[in-house]
């Protein structure tokens, strides 16, 4: 009797120098995707793997390629086992229930892909503001973008080419093929959680100002090789 093993679902984590959170990330996701129907593929962007050499579970699968999220998580797509590939940043915390949610959500024929809303790891009003601004966004635009945990049907990423090989952006570039050719983006009620270390570490107004006007400089046509200039990784 032949039984399909493959997972339903490949969680895809693009890390670059994580090697400070990288332990806390595999016990999150171990704890959120394992053994439930997922498997987990860390993609490097060191060709030396400094930060996948800390991951010692042979419960995540790890691999090296070319440095930038765009590269990173389509070489992690193009290994992926799953139908469904749900790609997660290593300062993101999933939902305890969101593998089942993307494995229900992603049963309706007309759904694409999507994402979850947002929430910020701290209670500082400010970024009570930022998220709630950024739900209302991506509610409105149905946009969302990487930090929301962004999940797609894998024959639908394959037909589409994956993520295009841009510096910036790359997020809402698919995001924008996929509405022009008449695909659905869901958005799941429960909130991703990530962490505000980028904020705190750049300044808050300052780092909210220069992703809000970026992003509206994309939407102007600005190509992203010229706004990743102002956006340091």
């Amino acid at each position: 009797m032949n039984m399909d093993l493959s997972p339903a679902v490949s969680v895809i984590v693009p890390v670059l120098h994580e090697t400070a959170v990288i332990e806390q990330t595999c016990a999150h996701l171990l704890a959120a995707c394992g053994g439930r129907n997922a498997e987990i593929i860390i993609v490097d962007g060191d060709p030396r793997g400094s930060t996948i050499n800390r991951v010692d579970s042979q419960q995540i699968r790890t691999l090296t390629a070319s440095r930038g999220r765009a590269a990173q998580m389509n070489a992690g797509a193009s290994a992926a086992r799953g139908r469904l590939l749900l790609f997660v940043h290593a300062d993101t915390r999933l939902p305890e229930s969101a593998v089942r949610d993307v494995l229900e959500i992603c049963r309706r024929p007309s759904i694409a892909g999507g994402a979850f809303l947002l929430s910020i790891d701290s209670k500082k009003g400010f970024f009570r503001a930022a998220q709630a601004w950024a739900n209302l966004r991506c509610r409105l635009t149905r946009i969302p973008y990487g930090d929301q945990a962004v999940f797609m049907k894998k024959r639908i990423f394959r037909a589409f080419g994956g993520y295009a090989d841009i510096p910036l952006m790359e997020d809402i570039d698919l995001m924008q093929r996929l509405k022009r050719n008449g695909f659905k983006i869901a958005l799941i009620r429960k909130p991703v959680q990530t962490s505000a270390r980028r904020w705190e570490k750049e300044g808050r107004i300052y780092g909210m100002i220069r992703n809000n006007l970026l992003s509206c400089l994309y939407y102007a046509g600005v190509k992203p090789a010229l706004l990743k200039k102002f956006y340091k990784t």
